[in-house]
């Protein structure tokens, strides 16, 4: 007797009704900070930092990985996620995976004088719980928040 595992094209990596699924639910929030590999300050210019975010909530909507905000800096970004059942670095593999390409497409001038053939981002990710209203407070206060609010900062 052979026995045959049926393999299904679609994986389904979280469950939003625990009543039902209550073993396969999970929601951690966190917020997560991705860097630009040797600090390079790109998200000071405005086409690098609207395309990153734009292929960013691609990554995350492709991925199905729900979030609440994003924010920048000078050279990192900060997003408030909800990881599920999945780790932070499966998370951060994902969207770097994802966006890097991308982003030396649109820009190929970025890999070949400052990368020289490496990546985009710095290896090391931070993926902090805990009082995520204090996160959300934060991530307004980054010199590129994506809030109504201009910063003096945003102008020298």
């Amino acid at each position: 007797m052979s026995y045959r595992l049926k393999i299904s094209t679609k994986v389904i990596l979280m469950k939003t009704n625990p009543t039902r699924y209550s073993s396969q639910v999970g929601e951690v929030w966190i917020m997560m900070t991705l860097k630009v590999k040797y600090c390079h300050n790109f998200f000071d210019k405005q086409a690098i930092r609207e395309f990153t975010d734009a292929v960013l909530t691609q990554a995350l909507d492709y991925y199905e990985i729900r979030w609440r905000k994003k924010s920048f800096d000078n050279n990192h970004v900060h997003i408030t996620l909800d990881m599920g059942l999945k780790s932070k670095p499966e998370i951060a593999k994902k969207l770097k995976g994802f966006t890097a390409p991308k982003i030396f497409k649109e820009f190929p001038w970025l890999k070949s004088r400052l990368f020289r053939g490496h990546g985009f981002w710095n290896p090391a990710t931070d993926g902090r719980s805990g009082d995520m209203e204090f996160y959300d407070k934060y991530i307004d206060k980054q010199k590129y928040a994506l809030t109504n609010q201009a910063k003096l900062t945003a102008f020298i």
